[in-house]
């Protein structure tokens, strides 16, 4: 057995990639062209936001979102296992690191990104409604000090925003693809980046 296949049975980790969900997701994202036709732009940014709302509160995303130090994992947002938390930087404590599991890439069942950390706690999403996140996203105080612009670009293009359509085969991606997703993401702050009412 390699160390890393028996670091992995130690902490808990299935290492053989399962065939159950996963693979290419079947769930879509509306198209940019079902939004074209609502003229009121705050209405418009509503549509939009709750069809992105369809990504960013799917558990790819909420798990490295959660409400306490502790990320969360699988399908169903249970607590991560083994016991890691936050730590500097949202990386872990030492000698727990994210990166100590979670490797360069997807590996059986453990997922895998050379960024892999927590959000931070400013921008938990956990029983968040989405309103709220949206005020969230929008807020420099809480979003790392982007602006709308920094924003649409991360949601973009950032690798690990990316995970989402790349998990491991065990795990559902969240729908549609990153660049359709960007271009929604794009086409709210187009909009006027309005927020659904709460």
């Amino acid at each position: 057995m390699s160390a890393l296949r028996w670091t992995a049975a130690i902490l808990g980790f299935a290492v053989v990639a399962s065939a159950t969900a996963g693979g290419p997701s079947a769930a879509t994202l509306k198209p940019l062209s079902e939004f074209e036709a609502i003229g009121d732009r705050t209405q418009r940014a509503h549509a939009l936001f709750a069809e992105i709302g369809r990504v960013i509160q799917h558990p790819r995303c909420v798990n490295c979102h959660p409400r306490t130090d502790r990320p969360l994992q699988g399908d169903d947002g249970a607590l991560h296992q083994p016991l890691v938390v936050r730590g500097l930087g949202g990386m872990g404590r030492p000698g727990m690191l994210c990166n100590t599991c979670h490797l360069a890439e997807n590996f059986g069942n453990v997922p895998g990104n050379p960024k892999w950390h927590l959000a931070p706690a400013s921008m938990a999403w956990e029983d968040v409604p989405l309103a709220g996140i949206c005020e969230q996203i929008k807020d420099p105080q809480r979003n790392g000090g982007k602006s709308l612009e920094a924003l649409g670009k991360h949601m973009a293009e950032d690798e690990l925003v990316g995970y989402g359509w790349n998990p491991p085969a065990h795990l559902q991606p969240v729908p549609g693809d990153q660049q359709q997703f960007g271009q929604l993401f794009q086409a709210w702050l187009d909009a006027g980046a309005h927020c659904p009412p709460r």
